[in-house]
This record gives structure tokens, sequence and C-alpha cells, in this order.
């Protein structure tokens, strides 16, 4: 009987461990990888500038109001730390390459042969650059790291500084032989090859310098020197010889050679560059007329004179309280010793309401020491509104703010009237006031692109909102801006009423300019969308891509205003009270003025949103988003510092002006300029005195819904494609609402709410009645197609 013979049971490979991964898991932990390198990269870099600074932080990773200054902030001050500092110096940024280069293999998806090789000699580099770092410059550890300085220490204990270096210079070998093949034989010979090729380099040299040396008085060659170049136009000779044609930079030539003519002509030929033909119209209208001058229809228009504006307060400037200033100085240094804070250099900057004490610690003193007694120094000082910036972004100090006993009143008049105001190049120019160290203040509003201010009642937003438009009064033509003003409370915006027919746009059914009606302001944002729209197509047709090159091209007459081109002003859409309508119109208001932030930046669009209700259900995530630039003035809460600004400060500003203005990046304060209501009024009445457009500028027109709110559609044929599955989602589960459309069908919010709307017209659910789900008017689906036959029929 024949055995049986078992076969061998297939082992699996034991060579090694190879972690699977799907191609989508590759792709994305590839990525991840890619993007970690380059943000340790920066991380790394910027912690060799910012480590002093951020030294107090590394115990404060778990504290959220305290910032690093490393670019990828606590995190990354922690992790330098910990790899530089405590790891292996600058050789760390090996790392992050090396990183990046497996991320590079995940990515693509590429063979993973050499990888293991790259990271073995990676970072034999890194070890090998931290010794010798912490070798060559022990006296700077955070080069070599702690690792090359503790190695370094541990190998002169054994072998010495002469020993470390031979070991040094032993492991250099061995890089540079196994890594880069490196060998003396190819060093020799690469030196004999780099010695005979200068060494025929120089001869060369020497041999041309004779030869320009026996032709500096030559003029021309005879029959002689055959071979010599020729460099004149026309030559005359028996054999074929080289022709050199001079350079000219504005002429082409055309060299004309017969094989067998004893003359080689040279004719010169310029050839002229062809102009577009709408190039050439345009030049020749220019050349006719000049560049298109938008203002030319009311060019008599005067601007306002600077006399219309009251010079409140001192008119020499601010005056500096010795006293105050060395008082206030010694109960901050009093406070600090009493808690054992040493200050080495105290500065003080007098501005027109607060001045600002610049201290520099003793070393060793943790900055969120001095933070957490904000409200000891306060209590010393007996002050409101003192405000500690640790540390002073740019410099290396902590700043602390402290009102002035005695505030300075910032007239609009000083302002306006200050060069940096009547010099700057900006497209719509805004003046707010003055800074801390009583620098007049001025931003660009097409940079912003968009301003949110933000405040408790009474604390200056509606001053603040006239400096916006007394600014752009005294620096633009009214061609070149218009303002869409909404005035929910009807009475702080009404003196610009005067300038309708200068200045102001609106609907063109509308009667009055300024809008206080909710239904009309709803109409007017929509048409302020279709008019972006219509921007944007006269932008695409001139391909170009902003309303300052489309404008530009439009004053070269490079664009027909027969072909519907037209100059475009700038348009500045102005809500004074956005909580107001945010509570009577919800998402009508906020849909349009979302889409206005994303997009109407490019066409000279912008908006400036003022609130005195900072919650976060007015300012949402949508309106931060998109308005970058935010003034927030004297609040009641930090909650509410942290809704406007993401961050706390303006809950200890002092009011009356007092605001904190941030474009995204640093915190600056300000105090707001005042322009008082006789001073507007003088203002309106003299631009209104003059002579005028025929009407205000007319947006276009919008037809928008009914009183009631809904906008029935009684017509068939423009029902929605997905009316017939969204009646039967609504007769199955006989519950009449948007929500549930949603929901089912996977549809957006508006669309949802016009098929609800259609169903309404076609008897299928009842009327709107608030908070409640509609009543459903058909029983089951078998009613349902009866009635939908009924109307096919």
């Amino acid at each position: 009987m024949a055995k049986k013979v078992k076969k061998p049971k297939a082992t699996p490979n034991k060579k090694g461990f190879s972690l699977k991964l799907s191609q989508q898991n590759k792709i994305i932990f590839g990525g991840l990888l890619m993007l970690l390198s380059i943000a340790l990269f920066f991380s790394f870099v910027s912690f060799y500038f910012t480590w002093q600074d951020d030294q107090s932080l590394l115990t404060e990773f778990a504290n959220r109001n305290e910032q690093a200054r490393n670019l990828l902030n606590k995190f990354g001050a922690n992790v330098s730390h910990f790899v530089l500092y405590k790891g292996f110096g600058i050789s760390s940024i090996i790392f992050t390459f090396l990183l990046f280069i497996t991320g590079l293999y995940l990515f693509l998806s590429m063979q993973k042969k050499g990888l293991l090789r790259k990271w073995i000699w990676g970072l034999v580099f890194i070890i090998w650059f931290s010794i010798a770092l912490g070798f060559f410059a022990s006296g700077k550890p955070l080069l070599g790291g702690m690792v090359g300085y503790e190695m370094n220490d541990f190998l002169q204990d054994y072998g010495g500084k002469v020993g470390v270096f031979l070991l040094l210079l032993f492991g250099l070998i061995v890089i540079l032989v196994r890594l880069f093949q490196f060998s003396p034989d190819k060093a020799v010979a690469y030196l004999n090859d780099k010695g005979k090729s200068l060494a025929t380099e120089f001869k060369n040299g020497k041999a041309a310098k004779v030869n320009d040396s026996d032709r500096e008085n030559d003029i021309l060659y005879t029959e002689e020197k055959e071979e010599a170049p020729v460099v004149i136009d026309t030559y005359t000779h028996k054999k074929d010889i080289p022709v050199l044609a001079k350079e000219d930079d504005e002429e082409e030539f055309e060299v004309k050679v017969g094989p067998e003519e004893d003359t080689i002509a040279m004719e010169v030929e310029k050839i002229k560059e062809e102009k577009e033909e709408s190039d050439n119209i345009s030049d020749k209208l220019v050349e006719d007329f000049g560049d298109f001058d938008p203002t030319l229809e009311l060019g008599n228009f005067k601007f306002p004179p600077l006399d219309l504006l009251d010079q409140h307060g001192a008119t020499g400037g601010i005056t500096i309280n010795q006293e105050e200033l060395e008082e206030n100085k010694n109960k901050i240094v009093d406070t600090l010793k009493n808690y054992k804070i040493g200050i080495a250099q105290i500065k003080a900057t007098i501005g027109p309401t607060v001045t600002l004490y610049e201290i520099v610690p003793d070393a060793g003193v943790r900055i969120s020491k001095i933070k957490n007694l904000e409200d000891d120094i306060a209590l010393s000082l007996a002050a409101l509104g003192i405000r500690i910036i640790a540390p002073i972004p740019g410099k290396g100090t902590i700043g602390i703010e402290v009102p002035n006993k005695n505030a300075t009143i910032v007239s609009m008049r000083s302002v306006i009237a200050s060069s940096k105001f009547q010099k700057a190049e900006m497209q719509l120019p805004i003046a707010f006031g003055k800074t801390i160290s009583n620098e007049t203040f001025v931003v660009d509003l097409a940079k912003m692109p968009h301003l949110l201010m933000a405040g408790a009642t009474g604390q200056g937003k509606s001053v603040g909102l006239n400096a916006v438009l007394t600014s752009l009064l005294y620096k633009k033509h009214p061609a070149e801006v218009k303002f869409v003003l909404i005035d929910p409370k009807k009475v702080e915006l009404t003196l610009f009423n005067k300038i309708e027919r200068h200045y102001l746009a609106k609907l063109p059914d509308s009667e009055e300019a300024i809008i206080t009606d909710n239904n009309k302001v709803i109409n007017t944002l929509n048409s302020l969308c279709i008019e972006m729209d219509n921007r944007y197509e006269l932008l695409k047709v001139a391909m170009v891509r902003n309303i300052k090159e489309y404008n530009a091209k439009f004053k070269a007459r490079k664009l027909n205003p027969n072909d519907g081109h037209m100059f475009l002003p700038y348009i500045v859409l102005v809500i004074d009270e956005f909580a107001d309508l945010i509570m009577t119109a919800g998402k009508e208001v906020e849909t349009p003025i979302a889409r206005l932030a994303q997009l109407a930046r490019a066409i000279g669009i912008h908006l400036i949103i003022a609130t005195q209700r900072p919650s976060v259900n007015v300012i949402t995530g949508i309106i931060k988003a998109n308005f970058p630039a935010r003034i927030a003035f004297r609040v009641t809460s930090k909650i509410d510092s942290r809704t406007i600004l993401d961050t706390q400060g303006a809950d200890q500003l002092i009011g009356r002006g007092d605001m904190l203005f941030t474009q995204g990046n640093d915190v600056t304060r300000i105090q707001c300029a005042f322009v008082d209501t006789p001073e507007v009024a003088k203002i309106t009445e003299f631009i209104g005195s003059q002579r005028a457009y025929p009407d205000a500028h007319l947006l276009p027109e919008y037809s928008g819904n009914d009183d009631s709110g809904t906008s029935i559609d009684y017509n068939i044929s423009d029902r929605d494609a997905m009316f017939r599955e969204a009646a039967e989602v609504i007769v199955i589960a006989q519950q009449g609402s948007a929500s549930l459309i949603q929901r089912k069908l996977k549809l957006g919010y508006n669309r949802a709410g016009r098929i609800i709307d259609q169903l309404e017209a076609a008897g299928i659910v009842g009327p709107f009645e608030g908070s409640k789900a509609r009543q459903v008017l058909v029983p089951d689906i078998y009613a349902l197609d009866q009635l939908l036959s009924n109307e096919s029929a």
C-alpha cells in the first residue's frame, strides 16, 4: 500500500512586514505626509526666529488665550522645541524632506525601491551633522541640538577633541565613498582635467588678446586676409567669404547671396508691426479726443471745502501731561514689583485718548504672568479700559494701554486735511481717525473688500459710518462712486437725501433713494446681485479680471459703448442696522448679502454692515468668512468681542469712538474721527446745491415677491421637474413642509420652497401658517393621480 505523501503547507512569506493600503488611502496618506512635511519645515525655520518669544508658552499649550509667534502657533513651538532643541538641531530639517519624499511615493503610487535607502542615509546625515555642529559650534546648542551637544560631551570624555574630530572625519569619508562613490583616483583625474582646461583657456585667452591688439588699427581687411570676418555692408571678393550683418534692435535684415557672384549685396528691409484694427481705432480716438473722462458730465463739480468741517478740541495737537505720565509709570512699576516682576525698560507713546506704555521685562519673566495681571494694573491705575498687548507684534516689548485723563477729540477736519489722506493713491480711501501714535489711519475699502462694524448702543457706530461716507465724499467724484444706503432706523442716514442725484443709487420704481422698508431692502439686494452678474458679463466680454482693468480699458477707448460697455462706478452698500433686517427678513436678506460678499469684490461692489447686537445669529459664519475687515466699538462682554474680532479687547475700550480695527491679522486701536450731524448737513447741502445728474443712479429692475412673502406659480409648464415626486412625498407623509422635501429628495432650500409654492397653487397643500406645517389637502396617492390627470386634461 502506497504511503500518502503529505503536501507541504504553503507557509506565508515572513520576509518583512508590509502594510497593504488601497489606492485611495495611499493618496490620502501621501498627501497628509507631504502637507505635514511642509508645515514642519516652516515651523522649524520660524523656530530659529521666534524661540525666545515662545519659550514661556511651552507650558501653556492648553491655554487658548495665549498665542505663539511660530508660524504653526503653539503646536509648532512645542514640536520645534522637542525636535530641534531637544533633538538633532538644524539638521532635523532633513526629516521634513524625508517625510515629503515618502508622501510623494505614496501619492504617486511609485515603487518603494530605494525609499528605505534614502531614510537610512538621511538618518546618517542627521546624526553626523548634529554631532559636527555640536563639535564646531558648542557655544550655540540650538544648531546641533541636545543630541549633538550630549554626544560630543560623551565622546570627548573618552577620546578628547582630537579623537572626536578624527571620528567626524572618518564619518565624512564613509558618506563620500558609499553615497557619492568618491575615490582618490577619480579626484586626481578630475583635478588633472580641470588643470588642463584652465591652461588651455589661459593660452586661448592670451592668443585672442594678441589678435585683438593687432587688429586695433585695421579698418578694412585687404585680399591677403581672406579668413577675417567682414564687418561692412558690401564687400567684393573672388571667393565665397562669411558675412556678418550689423546688429540692429529695430530692424530685420534680409540677406540675398548669389551663388557665383563677386558681390554680396545686403538689402535692408524694415518690417512694420501689424496692429489689431481695434487698437488702431482706439489709438486714433485717443489721439483725437483724449482718454474718456467719466467726470466730464459734471465737469464743474466742486469737492466740499475743509471749512465745512469744524475743528473740535484743541488746535495745537496733543497736550503732554508729564505728571500723569510719571504717575502712571510709577504705578505700573510698583504693581509689577509687588508680584516680583522687574522691568528693564519702559517707554510711553501718547495718543489722543490712550497712552501706550511699552515695557521690557527682566530676563526669565513669563509673558503670561504679566498678561494675567491686567485687572490688578487697572485697579492700581484706577482707570477704565486697560488693555495689555503681550507681546506687541513686530516688537520685543509688552504694551499696556492706559486711557488719558483728559482725552483729545480727533476732528474729521484734521484727518481729512492730513497729507496721508490727501496723497493717498487708493481706489476708495477711508480715513477712520488716529492711532495711539497719533498717526492718521487711512485704508482702502476696495482692498478690504467689505467692512463689518459692531458695538454697543451709543459707542460711535453712527459717527463711524459718517466718517466713512465723509471720506469718500471728499475724495471721489460722483461719477466714480455710488452709495446704496439702507437705514431701518429711518433717522440715521436721512441727511444724505440731499445728494441723491449726485451719489446715491436706487431701484427704478423707488421714490426715495434711502431705503427704510424691509421689502424694498430685499428687492434692492437682489437687484445688486443682478447688477453684479451684468458687470461680470461685461468683464468677460472685455477679457479683464476686475473693475480697475475694465475702467482703464474703457477710458483708453478700447471698449465700444455700442456693444453695451460703459464706465462702471464703484458701488458702496451701507446697512446701518443689520440685526433688525435679520430679525424681520432672515434668509431673504442673508442669502443675497452672502452672495454679494463672496463675489462682488472684483466688480466694484463693496459692503459696509453695522450692527449694535453682535450675536452669533446676526454675525454668522458666512458673514465673518467674507468680512475680514472688522471694526469693534465698545461692547459689554468678552463673548461679544470674540464674536466680532475673534479675540477679546473690545470689552475694555472706553467708548466715545474708541475702537479696534482688524483686517485679518493684527488688531489696531484707533480713536475714530468725530464728525457731527451739522457738519454732515453742511457737506450734503454744499454738494446738493450744485448741478447734478437728471436722476439717481438706477439699479437693474427686480420684481420681487408679493406682500405675503410667497410667489405662487399657476403655470403648469413652469413647474419643477421633481414636482410629481415632491407631491407624492407630501401626500404619503401627510406633512406639508419644505424641509421634508429637502430631506427626501436631497434638494436645496430655495428649490424646495419653490416646489411648496407650486404645490399650494395646485391645491395639494394649504397656505403658509407660520411655524406650523402646511395642511395636506389630498388624502392619498389615488386622489393625487386624479387631481393631476384632471389638470393635464
